[in-house]
């Protein structure tokens, strides 16, 4: 299917996620932070990335530029414990926001959702 970048500093966060979207079909990337999601981005080119926003280090926000600024095509979908995040206009840019739940459907419909949106019309 897609390959899909997870952005997470929570272990067992990434360890669900790779699990249940590797379930899905998809390949899944894993990075524990804004740093090596960024680094990571110079060897592969995600069909999408779920970011976490509240990380050490470099937060998600910050990461989301970064990732913006050197590929505009790649969605990004904000995935995070903190609906507040949501008012943060610097959040708009994102292709969507998911507030994280144990229940990862609404996640994996909404990345779905955005690279059926991204496939080219035949």
């Amino acid at each position: 299917m897609a390959t899909v970048m997870v952005v997470e500093d929570d272990r067992n966060q990434r360890i669900l996620y790779e699990q249940e979207l590797g379930e899905e079909g998809h390949e899944v990337i894993l990075a524990e932070g804004g740093r090596q999601a960024l680094e990571k981005l110079n060897e592969v080119t995600p069909d999408i990335v779920v970011l976490d926003i509240s990380m050490p280090g470099m937060d998600g926000i910050e990461t989301l530029g970064k990732i913006l600024g050197r590929e505009r095509d790649i969605p990004v979908i904000l995935n995070t414990a903190y609906s507040s995040y949501k008012d943060n206009f610097m959040t708009w840019s994102a292709d969507a926001y998911v507030v994280k739940s144990s229940d990862l459907t609404e996640l994996k419909d909404k990345i779905t959702e955005i690279l059926e949106g991204k496939k080219p019309a035949e």
